[in-house]
Protein backbone atom coordinates (compact mmCIF):
# COMPACT_ATOMS: atom_id res chain seq x y z
CA UNK A 1 0.00 0.00 0.00
CA UNK A 2 1.14 3.52 -0.80
CA UNK A 3 0.36 6.28 1.69
CA UNK A 4 0.34 9.76 0.20
CA UNK A 5 0.96 12.39 2.86
CA UNK A 6 0.61 15.99 1.70
CA UNK A 7 1.82 18.93 3.81
CA UNK A 8 0.63 22.43 3.01
CA UNK A 9 2.32 25.40 4.64
CA UNK A 10 5.79 26.53 5.62
CA UNK A 11 9.03 24.77 6.42
CA UNK A 12 8.30 24.66 10.16
CA UNK A 13 5.13 22.69 9.50
CA UNK A 14 7.12 20.27 7.34
CA UNK A 15 9.64 19.73 10.14
CA UNK A 16 6.80 19.04 12.60
CA UNK A 17 5.38 16.60 10.04
CA UNK A 18 8.43 14.35 10.37
CA UNK A 19 6.92 13.22 13.68
CA UNK A 20 3.71 12.31 11.86
CA UNK A 21 5.74 10.34 9.30
CA UNK A 22 7.27 8.27 12.07
CA UNK A 23 3.86 7.58 13.61
CA UNK A 24 2.44 6.59 10.21
CA UNK A 25 5.24 4.12 9.54
CA UNK A 26 4.88 2.62 13.01
CA UNK A 27 1.23 1.89 12.31
CA UNK A 28 1.77 0.86 8.69
CA UNK A 29 5.33 -0.55 8.65
CA UNK A 30 4.95 -2.31 5.29
CA UNK A 31 3.54 0.70 3.47
CA UNK A 32 5.43 2.99 1.11
CA UNK A 33 5.19 6.56 2.41
CA UNK A 34 5.26 9.30 -0.21
CA UNK A 35 5.49 12.84 1.17
CA UNK A 36 4.48 15.87 -0.90
CA UNK A 37 5.45 19.29 0.44
CA UNK A 38 7.04 22.58 -0.42
CA UNK A 39 10.23 21.53 1.38
CA UNK A 40 11.33 18.01 0.38
CA UNK A 41 14.89 18.57 1.70
CA UNK A 42 13.44 18.35 5.23
CA UNK A 43 12.80 14.64 4.62
CA UNK A 44 16.16 13.69 3.11
CA UNK A 45 17.80 10.62 4.72
CA UNK A 46 14.66 10.07 6.83
CA UNK A 47 14.22 6.30 7.26
CA UNK A 48 10.44 6.65 7.63
CA UNK A 49 9.97 8.40 4.27
CA UNK A 50 10.26 6.39 1.06
CA UNK A 51 9.96 9.32 -1.32
CA UNK A 52 9.80 13.10 -0.80
CA UNK A 53 8.41 15.20 -3.64
CA UNK A 54 7.91 18.92 -4.17
CA UNK A 55 4.63 20.42 -5.31
CA UNK A 56 6.32 21.60 -8.50
CA UNK A 57 7.62 18.11 -9.34
CA UNK A 58 4.51 15.95 -9.67
CA UNK A 59 4.59 15.07 -13.37
CA UNK A 60 2.96 11.67 -14.04
CA UNK A 61 2.18 11.33 -10.35
CA UNK A 62 -1.27 9.79 -10.92
CA UNK A 63 0.02 7.14 -13.32
CA UNK A 64 3.00 6.21 -11.17
CA UNK A 65 1.46 6.30 -7.71
CA UNK A 66 -2.34 6.07 -7.84
CA UNK A 67 -3.79 4.40 -10.91
CA UNK A 68 -4.59 0.73 -10.24
CA UNK A 69 -2.78 0.71 -6.88
CA UNK A 70 -3.80 0.38 -3.24
CA UNK A 71 -3.45 3.82 -1.74
CA UNK A 72 -4.31 5.72 1.42
CA UNK A 73 -4.64 9.51 1.17
CA UNK A 74 -3.56 11.75 4.06
CA UNK A 75 -3.88 15.24 2.61
CA UNK A 76 -6.17 17.20 4.93
CA UNK A 77 -5.06 20.31 6.81
CA UNK A 78 -4.94 19.86 10.62
CA UNK A 79 -5.31 23.62 11.10
CA UNK A 80 -8.99 23.20 10.17
CA UNK A 81 -9.69 20.39 12.65
CA UNK A 82 -12.10 21.09 15.52
CA UNK A 83 -9.61 20.08 18.22
CA UNK A 84 -6.90 22.33 16.78
CA UNK A 85 -9.20 25.35 16.47
CA UNK A 86 -10.43 24.74 20.04
CA UNK A 87 -6.79 24.57 21.26
CA UNK A 88 -7.25 20.94 22.33
CA UNK A 89 -3.85 19.36 21.82
CA UNK A 90 -0.54 19.77 20.04
CA UNK A 91 -0.44 20.08 16.25
CA UNK A 92 1.32 16.72 15.89
CA UNK A 93 -1.22 14.90 18.05
CA UNK A 94 -4.18 16.47 16.21
CA UNK A 95 -2.55 15.65 12.87
CA UNK A 96 -2.08 11.98 13.76
CA UNK A 97 -5.55 11.52 15.22
CA UNK A 98 -7.12 13.21 12.19
CA UNK A 99 -5.73 10.39 10.05
CA UNK A 100 -6.59 7.66 12.55
CA UNK A 101 -2.92 7.26 13.50
CA UNK A 102 -2.08 6.43 17.10
CA UNK A 103 0.07 9.15 18.62
CA UNK A 104 2.79 7.90 20.98
CA UNK A 105 4.53 11.19 21.71
CA UNK A 106 6.61 11.21 18.53
CA UNK A 107 8.78 14.31 18.07
CA UNK A 108 10.21 15.83 14.88
CA UNK A 109 13.44 14.33 13.58
CA UNK A 110 16.02 15.61 11.10
CA UNK A 111 18.66 13.30 9.69
CA UNK A 112 21.97 14.98 8.83
CA UNK A 113 24.61 12.55 7.64
CA UNK A 114 28.29 12.71 8.56
CA UNK A 115 29.35 14.10 5.18
CA UNK A 116 26.87 16.96 5.44
CA UNK A 117 28.00 17.67 8.98
CA UNK A 118 31.64 17.88 7.92
CA UNK A 119 30.96 19.84 4.73
CA UNK A 120 28.82 22.55 6.31
CA UNK A 121 31.00 22.81 9.43
CA UNK A 122 34.01 23.47 7.18
CA UNK A 123 31.97 25.86 5.04
CA UNK A 124 31.07 28.02 8.03
CA UNK A 125 34.67 27.95 9.22
CA UNK A 126 36.04 28.47 12.68
CA UNK A 127 34.55 30.93 15.16
CA UNK A 128 36.73 32.54 17.81
CA UNK A 129 33.84 32.68 20.28
CA UNK A 130 30.96 30.29 21.06
CA UNK A 131 28.02 30.61 18.70
CA UNK A 132 24.73 32.14 19.75
CA UNK A 133 22.13 31.75 17.01
CA UNK A 134 18.88 33.70 16.88
CA UNK A 135 15.80 33.92 14.68
CA UNK A 136 13.71 36.99 15.40
CA UNK A 137 11.42 37.15 12.35
CA UNK A 138 9.48 34.59 10.37
CA UNK A 139 7.14 34.48 7.39
CA UNK A 140 7.72 34.31 3.65
CA UNK A 141 9.37 36.90 1.46
CA UNK A 142 5.98 37.76 0.00
CA UNK A 143 4.87 39.16 3.36
CA UNK A 144 4.41 42.92 2.99
CA UNK A 145 4.93 43.71 6.68
CA UNK A 146 8.42 42.49 7.63
CA UNK A 147 7.57 42.55 11.33
CA UNK A 148 4.60 40.59 12.68
CA UNK A 149 3.85 41.39 16.31
CA UNK A 150 1.92 38.07 16.51
CA UNK A 151 5.03 35.97 15.93
CA UNK A 152 8.23 38.04 15.87
CA UNK A 153 10.49 39.31 18.63
CA UNK A 154 10.20 43.11 18.99
CA UNK A 155 13.27 44.78 17.52
CA UNK A 156 14.12 46.68 20.70
CA UNK A 157 13.96 43.54 22.82
CA UNK A 158 16.08 41.57 20.36
CA UNK A 159 18.75 44.28 20.15
CA UNK A 160 19.13 44.56 23.91
CA UNK A 161 19.61 40.80 24.18
CA UNK A 162 22.17 40.77 21.37
CA UNK A 163 24.10 43.64 22.95
CA UNK A 164 24.21 41.78 26.27
CA UNK A 165 25.85 38.71 24.72
CA UNK A 166 27.85 40.22 21.84
CA UNK A 167 31.17 40.39 23.72
CA UNK A 168 31.12 36.75 24.75
CA UNK A 169 29.41 35.11 21.77
CA UNK A 170 29.49 35.28 18.01
CA UNK A 171 25.83 36.11 17.44
CA UNK A 172 24.49 34.69 14.17
CA UNK A 173 21.15 36.07 13.00
CA UNK A 174 19.05 33.82 10.76
CA UNK A 175 17.36 36.21 8.36
CA UNK A 176 16.75 36.93 4.72
CA UNK A 177 17.99 40.16 3.17
CA UNK A 178 14.45 41.56 3.24
CA UNK A 179 14.05 40.96 7.00
CA UNK A 180 14.90 43.38 9.81
CA UNK A 181 18.63 43.59 10.71
CA UNK A 182 20.23 43.81 14.14
CA UNK A 183 23.50 45.45 15.13
CA UNK A 184 26.36 43.33 16.54
CA UNK A 185 25.24 40.24 14.62
CA UNK A 186 26.34 38.32 11.54
CA UNK A 187 23.37 37.69 9.23
CA UNK A 188 23.04 34.13 7.96
CA UNK A 189 21.02 33.09 4.92
CA UNK A 190 21.83 29.55 3.86
CA UNK A 191 20.46 26.22 2.71
CA UNK A 192 18.07 24.69 5.24
CA UNK A 193 20.30 21.73 5.96
CA UNK A 194 23.28 24.03 6.42
CA UNK A 195 21.28 26.01 8.97
CA UNK A 196 20.46 22.75 10.75
CA UNK A 197 24.18 22.06 11.14
CA UNK A 198 24.69 25.62 12.40
CA UNK A 199 22.00 25.04 15.04
CA UNK A 200 23.86 21.89 16.09
CA UNK A 201 27.09 23.89 16.39
CA UNK A 202 25.57 26.63 18.58
CA UNK A 203 25.93 27.09 22.34
CA UNK A 204 22.91 29.34 22.88
CA UNK A 205 19.72 29.59 20.86
CA UNK A 206 16.95 32.20 20.91
CA UNK A 207 14.02 31.60 18.59
CA UNK A 208 10.43 32.54 17.87
CA UNK A 209 7.61 30.29 16.68
CA UNK A 210 9.16 29.64 13.29
CA UNK A 211 11.18 26.93 11.58
CA UNK A 212 14.31 27.22 13.74
CA UNK A 213 12.54 26.17 16.95
CA UNK A 214 11.11 23.12 15.16
CA UNK A 215 14.55 22.30 13.74
CA UNK A 216 16.18 22.64 17.16
CA UNK A 217 13.62 20.22 18.63
CA UNK A 218 14.23 17.80 15.76
CA UNK A 219 17.97 17.93 16.51
CA UNK A 220 17.52 17.61 20.28
CA UNK A 221 18.91 21.11 20.98
CA UNK A 222 17.02 22.83 23.84
CA UNK A 223 16.41 26.50 23.08
CA UNK A 224 14.67 29.58 24.41
CA UNK A 225 11.53 30.26 22.37
CA UNK A 226 9.37 33.39 22.63
CA UNK A 227 5.64 33.18 21.99
CA UNK A 228 3.11 35.95 21.32
CA UNK A 229 0.01 34.91 19.37
CA UNK A 230 0.52 31.16 19.13
CA UNK A 231 0.87 28.77 22.07
CA UNK A 232 3.70 26.35 22.93
CA UNK A 233 1.03 23.82 23.90
CA UNK A 234 0.08 23.68 20.20
CA UNK A 235 3.35 24.34 18.39
CA UNK A 236 6.13 24.07 20.97
CA UNK A 237 8.18 21.39 22.70
CA UNK A 238 8.85 20.65 26.36
CA UNK A 239 12.62 20.47 25.80
CA UNK A 240 12.61 24.22 25.12
CA UNK A 241 12.26 27.02 27.63
CA UNK A 242 9.09 28.66 26.35
CA UNK A 243 8.62 32.34 27.19
CA UNK A 244 4.97 33.32 26.81
CA UNK A 245 4.09 36.97 26.19
CA UNK A 246 2.59 39.06 28.97
CA UNK A 247 -1.21 39.21 28.94
CA UNK A 248 -2.78 41.81 26.62
CA UNK A 249 -3.34 45.26 28.08
CA UNK A 250 -5.94 46.32 25.51
CA UNK A 251 -9.02 44.69 24.02
CA UNK A 252 -8.10 43.78 20.42
CA UNK A 253 -10.27 44.47 17.37
CA UNK A 254 -11.01 40.96 16.06
CA UNK A 255 -13.58 41.60 13.36
CA UNK A 256 -11.33 39.91 10.76
CA UNK A 257 -10.50 36.82 12.86
CA UNK A 258 -11.94 33.58 11.50
CA UNK A 259 -10.46 30.29 12.75
CA UNK A 260 -7.74 31.74 14.98
CA UNK A 261 -7.68 34.74 17.29
CA UNK A 262 -4.97 36.68 15.47
CA UNK A 263 -3.81 36.89 11.88
CA UNK A 264 -0.24 35.56 11.80
CA UNK A 265 0.82 38.47 9.57
CA UNK A 266 0.29 40.84 12.50
CA UNK A 267 -2.64 43.06 11.60
CA UNK A 268 -2.14 46.48 13.28
CA UNK A 269 -5.81 46.73 14.30
CA UNK A 270 -5.52 43.48 16.29
CA UNK A 271 -2.56 44.66 18.40
CA UNK A 272 -3.62 44.13 22.05
CA UNK A 273 -0.94 46.23 23.79
CA UNK A 274 -0.22 49.90 24.27
CA UNK A 275 3.27 49.37 22.84
CA UNK A 276 5.74 46.59 22.05
CA UNK A 277 7.51 47.14 25.36
CA UNK A 278 4.59 45.44 27.12
CA UNK A 279 4.99 42.12 25.28
CA UNK A 280 8.15 40.64 26.84
CA UNK A 281 10.56 41.30 29.66
CA UNK A 282 14.16 41.43 28.45
CA UNK A 283 15.26 40.18 31.87
CA UNK A 284 13.11 37.05 31.62
CA UNK A 285 14.67 36.14 28.29
CA UNK A 286 18.25 36.76 29.45
CA UNK A 287 17.65 34.69 32.59
CA UNK A 288 16.29 31.85 30.47
CA UNK A 289 19.28 32.01 28.12
CA UNK A 290 21.58 31.89 31.14
CA UNK A 291 19.76 28.80 32.37
CA UNK A 292 18.46 30.56 35.44
CA UNK A 293 15.03 29.88 36.97
CA UNK A 294 12.49 32.33 35.62
CA UNK A 295 8.79 32.71 36.29
CA UNK A 296 7.58 34.08 33.00
CA UNK A 297 7.37 30.73 31.24
CA UNK A 298 5.13 29.36 34.00
CA UNK A 299 3.27 32.49 35.06
CA UNK A 300 1.76 34.51 32.24
CA UNK A 301 0.13 36.84 34.77
CA UNK A 302 3.40 38.60 35.65
CA UNK A 303 2.91 42.30 34.87
CA UNK A 304 4.85 43.90 32.05
CA UNK A 305 8.18 45.52 32.82
CA UNK A 306 9.50 48.73 31.21
CA UNK A 307 12.95 47.44 30.14
CA UNK A 308 11.86 46.28 26.69
CA UNK A 309 10.47 49.72 25.82
CA UNK A 310 13.86 51.43 25.78
CA UNK A 311 15.83 52.39 22.68
CA UNK A 312 16.38 49.56 20.22
CA UNK A 313 20.12 50.10 20.46
CA UNK A 314 20.58 50.54 24.20
CA UNK A 315 23.90 48.95 25.13
CA UNK A 316 22.62 46.84 28.02
CA UNK A 317 19.31 46.36 29.79
CA UNK A 318 19.13 48.07 33.15
CA UNK A 319 19.80 45.76 36.13
CA UNK A 320 21.03 42.99 33.83
CA UNK A 321 22.32 39.85 35.54
CA UNK A 322 26.06 39.47 35.82
CA UNK A 323 27.77 38.28 32.66
CA UNK A 324 29.66 34.98 32.70
CA UNK A 325 33.00 35.32 34.45
CA UNK A 326 34.18 31.80 33.58
CA UNK A 327 34.31 30.22 30.14
CA UNK A 328 31.88 31.77 27.62
CA UNK A 329 28.79 29.65 27.24
CA UNK A 330 28.60 28.59 30.88
CA UNK A 331 25.70 29.70 33.04
CA UNK A 332 26.03 33.06 34.69
CA UNK A 333 24.95 33.72 38.25
CA UNK A 334 23.28 36.88 39.41
CA UNK A 335 25.39 38.99 41.74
Amino acid sequence: MKIIFQIDGGIGKSIAATAVCKAIKRQYPKSKLIVISGYPTVFLCNPYVDKALAFNNLNYFYEENIEGQEIKMMVHNPYLETDFINLNGHLIKVWCEMFGIKYNGELPELYINNREQTFFTNQFGQFLKPIMIIQTNGGGDQQANKYSWVRDLPLGVAQQIVNYYANDYHVLHIRRKDQLPLQNTTPVEADFRALAVLIQMSSKRLFIDSFAQHAAAALGKPSVVCWVGNLPSQFGYDMHTNIVAHPPTLKPELRNSVYSKYNISGQPTEFPYNNEGEIFSVMDIISALNGEPQQQAQDASIPSTPEANRSAFQTEPENAPAKPQSEPGQKAKRK
